[in-house]
């Protein structure tokens, strides 16, 4: 995906321009659960493993930081380790202990009555019950940021909906009526197949690999100038 977001606030991880990998993969019905998700997540963890090593073969002034593994959390467990803290802050905590996380259920409400991010309805599953005894088949890879010292998101992804869980999540939203749009009819009368999905940042990665603190030394975008003088000013050059 190449877009444009006008209405972007501008900072070190935010542009008007913005740069991913969208990506749809075909599941069979039974795949539809939480030990399939984490299998692709691995898959995709590995690639980055991967990515890595070769960044540091070719610049080896720059010290690899990833974990050997990406740790698997929930929604509900990461409020239960963190009560007292906003979801970000959770994110932060746990990034930095882990080194990377894939948060697991985000779009449903928790036990405290709060969602820890949005997510649309008519997406990824956010609300069907999983074998770990929580509920979600969607989630979000967070990994830890040396440089910035903060939780990066690199990836949004998950398990779409089906007909039940579509329909139950226009409910929960209070937006039933999407039942009617074409994407929808068509999934409720049963005329596409199951699928996993999500989208892979490609300028946070290369941000995250070359271990820059400001996406637009990977990208060219445009920035205010106040922010081009603030970086010129910490050896930070912009594109």
């Amino acid at each position: 995906m190449n877009a444009i977001r006008s209405d972007e606030d501008l900072d070190n991880l935010h542009s008007l321009y913005v740069d991913q990998w969208d990506w749809e993969r075909t599941i069979r019905t039974e795949d539809r659960n939480a030990d399939y998700l984490k299998r692709t997540v691995k898959s995709i963890y590995t690639i980055f493993k991967e990515i890595e090593i070769i960044v540091y073969e070719q610049f080896p002034h720059i010290t690899p930081t990833l974990p050997e593994n990406i740790t698997f959390i929930h929604t509900e467990e990461l409020l239960r380790m963190y009560p007292d803290l906003s979801p970000r802050d959770r994110e932060s905590k746990a990034a930095e202990k882990f080194g990377a996380i894939f948060l697991i259920g985000i779009g449903g409400a928790l036990s405290n009555g709060e969602k820890h991010d949005g997510r649309a309805p008519d997406y990824d599953d956010w609300s069907t019950p999983n074998e770990d005894g929580y509920v979600g088949l969607n989630g979000d890879i967070i990994l830890w940021n040396n440089v910035l010292k903060i939780s990066f998101e690199i990836s949004s992804m998950g398990i779409r909906v089906d007909k039940e869980a579509l329909k139950r999540q226009l409910d929960i939203c209070g937006c039933p009526e999407r039942s009617g749009l074409t994407f929808h009819k068509a999934l409720l009368n049963d005329e596409l197949p199951a699928s996993i999905g999500g989208g892979i940042g490609q300028s946070r990665l290369c941000m995250f690999f070359l271990q820059k603190a400001h996406v637009g030394e990977v990208q060219a975008s445009i920035w205010p100038e106040d922010q081009i003088k603030i970086c010129e000013e910490n050896n930070i050059f912009l594109l």
